[in-house]
Protein backbone atom coordinates (compact mmCIF):
# COMPACT_ATOMS: atom_id res chain seq x y z
CA UNK A 1 0.00 0.00 0.00
CA UNK A 2 1.39 3.34 -1.23
CA UNK A 3 0.43 6.68 -1.40
CA UNK A 4 1.77 8.55 1.77
CA UNK A 5 4.43 11.04 0.79
CA UNK A 6 5.69 11.15 4.45
CA UNK A 7 7.14 8.71 6.99
CA UNK A 8 3.53 6.45 8.31
CA UNK A 9 3.75 6.37 12.10
CA UNK A 10 0.29 4.67 12.67
CA UNK A 11 -1.97 2.33 11.67
CA UNK A 12 -4.86 0.44 12.72
CA UNK A 13 -7.23 -2.33 11.36
CA UNK A 14 -10.96 -1.49 11.77
CA UNK A 15 -13.04 -3.88 14.14
CA UNK A 16 -14.42 -6.34 11.05
CA UNK A 17 -10.77 -6.50 9.79
CA UNK A 18 -11.62 -5.65 6.58
CA UNK A 19 -9.80 -1.83 6.34
CA UNK A 20 -6.46 -0.39 7.45
CA UNK A 21 -6.22 2.98 8.40
CA UNK A 22 -2.75 4.95 8.28
CA UNK A 23 -1.81 8.22 9.47
CA UNK A 24 1.64 9.84 8.27
CA UNK A 25 3.72 12.53 8.50
CA UNK A 26 2.67 14.30 5.26
CA UNK A 27 -0.47 15.47 7.19
CA UNK A 28 -3.13 13.01 5.83
CA UNK A 29 -4.60 9.73 7.02
CA UNK A 30 -5.62 7.63 4.54
CA UNK A 31 -7.99 4.53 4.65
CA UNK A 32 -7.00 1.23 2.64
CA UNK A 33 -9.07 -1.88 1.56
CA UNK A 34 -7.09 -4.36 3.77
CA UNK A 35 -7.07 -6.75 1.42
CA UNK A 36 -7.07 -5.92 -2.22
CA UNK A 37 -4.95 -2.60 -1.32
CA UNK A 38 -6.83 0.38 -3.26
CA UNK A 39 -6.70 3.86 -1.18
CA UNK A 40 -10.32 4.25 0.04
CA UNK A 41 -10.40 7.74 1.64
CA UNK A 42 -7.70 10.44 1.90
CA UNK A 43 -7.74 13.27 4.55
CA UNK A 44 -5.65 16.36 3.97
CA UNK A 45 -4.45 18.82 6.43
CA UNK A 46 -4.94 18.32 10.08
CA UNK A 47 -0.99 18.82 10.83
CA UNK A 48 0.59 15.19 11.31
CA UNK A 49 -1.78 12.63 11.40
CA UNK A 50 1.05 10.23 12.16
CA UNK A 51 0.31 11.02 16.33
CA UNK A 52 -2.40 8.36 16.07
CA UNK A 53 -5.27 6.73 13.81
CA UNK A 54 -7.90 4.91 16.13
CA UNK A 55 -11.13 3.33 14.87
CA UNK A 56 -14.10 3.48 16.90
CA UNK A 57 -15.69 0.21 18.33
CA UNK A 58 -18.39 0.19 15.54
CA UNK A 59 -15.84 0.76 12.99
CA UNK A 60 -18.31 3.60 11.73
CA UNK A 61 -15.94 6.45 13.19
CA UNK A 62 -11.90 7.41 12.57
CA UNK A 63 -10.33 9.48 14.95
CA UNK A 64 -6.78 11.13 13.68
CA UNK A 65 -4.40 12.64 16.16
CA UNK A 66 -1.85 15.54 15.43
CA UNK A 67 -1.73 18.89 16.30
CA UNK A 68 -5.61 18.74 16.17
CA UNK A 69 -8.48 15.38 17.21
CA UNK A 70 -10.74 15.30 14.51
CA UNK A 71 -13.31 12.50 13.93
CA UNK A 72 -14.80 11.58 10.85
CA UNK A 73 -17.34 9.56 9.36
CA UNK A 74 -15.55 6.09 7.92
CA UNK A 75 -17.60 5.53 5.06
CA UNK A 76 -18.34 8.99 3.50
CA UNK A 77 -15.05 10.71 4.81
CA UNK A 78 -17.11 13.90 6.21
CA UNK A 79 -15.62 15.72 9.08
CA UNK A 80 -18.18 14.96 12.17
CA UNK A 81 -15.58 16.83 15.59
CA UNK A 82 -12.45 18.69 15.44
CA UNK A 83 -11.08 19.88 18.84
CA UNK A 84 -7.80 21.71 18.69
CA UNK A 85 -6.07 23.50 21.33
CA UNK A 86 -4.18 20.88 23.17
CA UNK A 87 -0.81 20.80 21.08
CA UNK A 88 0.40 17.46 20.01
CA UNK A 89 -1.30 14.22 20.38
CA UNK A 90 0.44 10.84 21.09
CA UNK A 91 -1.62 7.35 21.30
CA UNK A 92 -5.44 7.88 20.70
CA UNK A 93 -8.49 5.62 21.58
CA UNK A 94 -11.59 4.63 22.11
CA UNK A 95 -13.10 3.57 25.46
CA UNK A 96 -14.82 0.21 24.67
CA UNK A 97 -18.12 1.70 24.15
CA UNK A 98 -17.35 4.46 21.41
CA UNK A 99 -18.60 7.33 23.97
CA UNK A 100 -14.86 8.66 25.09
CA UNK A 101 -11.71 9.42 23.46
CA UNK A 102 -8.31 9.67 25.32
CA UNK A 103 -5.51 10.20 24.23
CA UNK A 104 -1.74 11.66 25.83
CA UNK A 105 -0.29 15.01 25.25
CA UNK A 106 3.18 17.00 25.19
CA UNK A 107 1.46 19.06 28.25
CA UNK A 108 2.46 15.62 30.27
CA UNK A 109 -1.46 14.76 30.95
CA UNK A 110 -4.29 12.35 29.81
CA UNK A 111 -7.35 13.76 28.28
CA UNK A 112 -10.49 12.33 27.77
CA UNK A 113 -13.11 14.00 25.56
CA UNK A 114 -16.86 13.07 24.71
CA UNK A 115 -16.35 11.53 21.27
CA UNK A 116 -19.52 13.25 20.58
CA UNK A 117 -19.39 16.64 21.03
CA UNK A 118 -15.72 16.68 21.84
CA UNK A 119 -15.97 18.23 25.04
CA UNK A 120 -13.08 17.85 27.82
CA UNK A 121 -14.50 15.48 30.30
CA UNK A 122 -11.09 14.94 32.33
CA UNK A 123 -7.72 16.19 32.20
CA UNK A 124 -5.30 13.02 34.07
CA UNK A 125 -2.52 14.75 35.72
CA UNK A 126 0.74 13.28 37.58
CA UNK A 127 3.11 12.08 34.74
CA UNK A 128 6.21 14.54 34.53
CA UNK A 129 7.00 14.09 30.79
CA UNK A 130 4.96 13.94 27.90
CA UNK A 131 2.52 11.18 27.64
CA UNK A 132 3.70 8.74 25.09
CA UNK A 133 0.79 5.97 25.05
CA UNK A 134 -2.99 5.25 26.76
CA UNK A 135 -5.10 2.17 26.90
CA UNK A 136 -8.27 2.14 28.60
CA UNK A 137 -9.03 -1.39 30.22
CA UNK A 138 -11.49 -3.88 28.80
CA UNK A 139 -14.45 -2.84 30.78
CA UNK A 140 -13.36 0.75 30.15
CA UNK A 141 -13.16 1.79 33.82
CA UNK A 142 -9.69 2.46 34.02
CA UNK A 143 -6.74 3.85 31.62
CA UNK A 144 -3.36 3.06 31.31
CA UNK A 145 -0.81 5.68 30.77
CA UNK A 146 3.38 5.24 29.76
CA UNK A 147 5.28 8.78 29.78
CA UNK A 148 8.45 9.74 28.83
CA UNK A 149 9.57 10.15 32.44
CA UNK A 150 9.66 6.41 32.99
CA UNK A 151 6.56 5.54 34.65
CA UNK A 152 3.14 3.89 33.78
CA UNK A 153 0.04 5.10 35.27
CA UNK A 154 -3.29 3.62 35.79
CA UNK A 155 -6.13 6.25 36.37
CA UNK A 156 -9.72 5.70 37.60
CA UNK A 157 -11.42 6.76 33.96
CA UNK A 158 -14.61 8.42 36.05
CA UNK A 159 -13.09 10.03 38.45
CA UNK A 160 -9.55 11.02 36.98
CA UNK A 161 -8.31 10.03 40.25
CA UNK A 162 -4.28 8.16 39.94
CA UNK A 163 -4.57 4.24 41.25
CA UNK A 164 -1.18 3.01 40.57
CA UNK A 165 2.24 4.29 39.74
CA UNK A 166 4.50 1.64 37.69
CA UNK A 167 8.26 2.61 37.90
CA UNK A 168 11.55 0.55 37.05
CA UNK A 169 12.20 1.63 33.10
CA UNK A 170 15.07 3.29 32.50
CA UNK A 171 13.58 4.65 29.39
CA UNK A 172 10.49 6.27 27.63
CA UNK A 173 7.84 4.14 28.47
CA UNK A 174 6.09 4.22 24.90
CA UNK A 175 3.85 1.11 24.50
CA UNK A 176 1.13 0.13 26.97
CA UNK A 177 -1.37 -2.90 26.86
CA UNK A 178 -3.81 -4.60 29.18
CA UNK A 179 -4.45 -8.34 29.35
CA UNK A 180 -8.25 -9.12 27.63
CA UNK A 181 -9.09 -10.14 31.05
CA UNK A 182 -7.97 -6.30 32.98
CA UNK A 183 -6.16 -8.22 35.01
CA UNK A 184 -2.97 -7.74 33.97
CA UNK A 185 -1.12 -4.40 32.19
CA UNK A 186 2.50 -4.83 29.96
CA UNK A 187 4.44 -1.69 29.20
CA UNK A 188 7.53 -1.97 26.46
CA UNK A 189 10.19 0.86 26.93
CA UNK A 190 13.39 2.26 24.79
CA UNK A 191 15.35 0.92 27.70
CA UNK A 192 17.42 -2.09 26.78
Amino acid sequence: MKGHSGYVLSVSWSPDGMRLATGAWDTTAKIWDAYSGPELLTWRGHGPSGDGVSWSPDGKRLATGGDDRTVWDASSGTELLTRSGYGGCTGLVWSPDGKRLAFGNCDDTVRILDAHSGRQLLSLIGHRDSVEAVCWSPDGKRLLSGSRDQTAKVWDASSGKELLTVSGHIGNVSAVTWSPDGMFLATGSIDT
